[in-house]
């Protein structure tokens, strides 16, 4: 019997899950997932990446099992599969002694077509949208 036999088969489960980890925007994809469900204009705006680079990075996380989404008209929502995946940018953080930073929209509501932007500017009655001002 060699070595290879061996190994259990869970550690190759849990070398595919290191493995979809192994880039730091797909783990910043989960530390922002991991406040709730998201649009990917809004990971766009938080990571400053091209939404064609994040849908790749989504791609291999939701083949690894860790995302799933939902379709709302032209919108897509992305949210953990499981809540304790939040666990994971956890334990990196603390393995490392170096926690995860907040990441802030870089967009305004006025700017984002998606219904959470939509909703926020709504009942934000201080918002103001430029391209309605003329109206």
């Amino acid at each position: 019997m060699t070595l290879s036999t061996r190994i259990p088969p869970i550690y190759q489960e849990h070398a595919d899950l290191l493995r979809a980890l192994g880039h730091p925007a797909r783990i910043a994809i989960l530390a922002i997932l991991g406040d709730g469900e998201q649009c990917v204009c809004h990971m766009e705006a938080m990571l400053g990446l091209r939404q064609s680079r994040i849908s790749q990075h989504l791609m291999v996380l939701r083949q690894a099992g860790l995302v799933e989404d939902r379709r709302d008209g032209w919108n897509v929502f992305y949210r953990l599969t499981r809540p304790e995946i939040a666990h994971l940018t956890e334990a990196l953080g603390s393995i490392t002694g170096r926690r995860f930073p907040k990441l802030a929209h870089s967009h305004t509501a006025g700017d984002c077509p998606c219904p959470k932007c939509a909703e926020a500017s709504r009942s934000a009655p201080t918002a103001r949208n430029p391209r309605h001002e003329n109206s």
